[in-house]
């Protein structure tokens, strides 16, 4: 008898979770509130200019790589990617340039040379970024850390072992000051705590362990846009028989005698042998089991930052510009300060660039670029968030007039905008928060909730609000979670 298992939402995790699920041997079907499969990774086309709406970094590739491996397809028939080189451009208000080659010993160098850091110590920062994330990764990564079996075997002894190495009782900003003199390169570090919409100076430094993934490992982009990681796993796992169910909303989670059975759509039962949950699961409480006892200590942490995202379609082409662009504030605590303390937005945010035709022409008309403009900003509690975009929008524009020498305003030629409350009501995310709860806690990692309920027999969960965190390779991560968590009890 084939077992079947429905999966609520096809966001990158709940299409990573369906084809791993399809592999050992369920029937999946997976049900969509949207017209499109992918989530926070979606598109946005004005006029002659194509925006990838979500995340833009692609790092890790291998966690892509190894699902079509285990579907034993070929991957070039699916999808193609690059690595990219630099991997990002740094810009300072004293017009100085910062390049971060994909050659780590070549950006050691390029710091060497422009900051006075020896390159040395650079290396050595980014091996011992490595050695935390060897040490991490298969503890708190691969693993739920809601099962004994995690903490009783020989790599969380190693783990445990080199304890230290991670320090957990530092900030991530007191580790890199102690480290390097040259603030512009304490920044620079300090900036890959807002990749799970942390704060650097309240963040533990085992969070240093995501330069790796860029330095050590590489930044990658696939060759037709971000929305082709969606795209080809949705066509994987339809070639594998999964049965994808588009413009549908999942109303409920049918639960009997502690038991998931199935979902409710509409006035309509379906049932099935296990659920799992792609849905932010402060939602999936809220939404689809309203009746069901709450985790309020997980469900009531404090959430990560969101995004205010421009899109526009600039009618020129800057030389002096990549794929991906960083232009600094000038006083970085206090933009921490103001999102995390006074959930405002300061007068001078940190603007990150990505223009992805760059390495993908179409995506702009000839001579012109698609620019997806970002800044970090709070999550949704109420702010003004009109008045908030009114005058970042002004911020933003005078901070890249001045840094590239140039009147941006009057390149614009199309313009879309993406908010909080825009992120929230299309993919269900808490207050619009991009990453579900923050680090801002030495025992965040524990504060996420786990891959399976323990109050609902096969009822699990997974994506970027549950453990082991947010963005696309932590996502892929918690599908793998699940699987097994699953493959394990069978």
């Amino acid at each position: 008898m084939i077992m079947k298992a429905v999966v609520i939402g096809a966001g990158i995790a709940g299409i990573a979770c369906a084809i791993r699920l399809q592999i050992i041997g369920y029937q999946v079907t997976v049900y969509e509130n949207s017209a499109y499969t992918g989530g926070k990774l979606a598109v946005i086309q004005d006029k002659n200019y194509r925006f990838d709406a979500g995340p833009s970094l692609f790092t890790m590739p291998e966690l892509i790589e190894e699902l079509f491996a285990l579907a034993n397809k070929n991957i070039s028939e699916y999808f193609d990617y690059q690595q990219l080189d630099p991997i990002t451009k740094y810009f300072y208000e004293d017009q100085s340039v910062l390049i971060a080659h994909k050659d780590k010993n070549k950006f050691a160098q390029e710091i060497e040379e422009k900051l006075g850091e020896k390159s040395e110590k650079i290396l050595d920062y980014l091996k011992k970024s490595a050695e935390k994330y060897e040490i991490t990764a298969d503890l708190f990564l691969k693993r739920s850390l809601h099962k004994a079996e995690t903490y009783l075997n020989k790599k969380a002894l190693k783990g445990y072992w080199n304890f230290r190495k991670l320090d957990v009782f530092r900030t991530m900003h007191q580790a890199n000051a102690s480290t390097f003199s040259n603030p512009k390169l304490v920044q620079l570090f300090d900036r890959y705590a807002t990749y799970n919409g942390s704060d650097p100076h309240q963040t533990p430094a085992t969070l240093s362990i995501i330069p790796h993934l860029e330095f050590n490992i590489g930044a990658f982009y696939p060759k037709k846009g971000m929305v082709a990681i969606p795209q080809a796993l949705t066509k994987l796992a339809t070639d594998l028989g999964v049965n994808f169910v588009l413009n549908s909303q999942v109303d409920q989670i049918l639960i009997e005698k502690k038991q998931a059975k199935g979902v409710l759509i509409g006035e309509n039962k379906f049932f099935y042998d296990l659920v799992v949950s792609n849905m932010d699961i402060v939602n999936t409480y809220q939404k689809l089991m309203p009746l069901q006892k709450k985790p309020q200590k997980i469900l009531t942490q404090p959430k990560s930052t969101s995004a205010l995202i421009f899109y526009w379609g600039i009618k020129k082409s800057f030389e002096n510009l990549d794929v991906h662009n960083i232009f600094f504030s000038k006083d970085y605590q206090t933009e921490f300060q103001h999102l995390f303390e006074q959930r405002k937005v300061s007068s001078d945010p940190t603007v990150y660039v990505c223009i992805s035709s760059k390495v993908c022409a179409e995506d702009a008309p000839e001579n012109c670029e698609n620019w997806f403009v970002m800044i970090n900003v709070p999550n949704n509690s109420g702010q003004d968030w009109d008045k908030i975009i009114t005058d970042a929008r002004e911020h933003i524009l005078a901070k890249l007039s001045r840094n590239l020498q140039e009147n941006i305003k009057y390149l614009i030629e199309t313009e879309s905008i993406l908010d909080p409350r825009s992120i929230e009501s299309r993919t269900f995310s808490s207050q619009g928060a991009l990453y579900g709860n923050s680090s801002n806690n030495r025992y965040a990692a524990f504060l996420r909730h786990a891959n399976f309920s323990a109050d609902v027999k096969n009822l699990y969960f997974c994506g970027g609000s549950v453990h082991p965190g947010g963005g696309i390779p932590l996502c892929l991560y918690s599908a793998k979670i699940v699987a097994d968590l699953i493959k394990n009890q069978r």
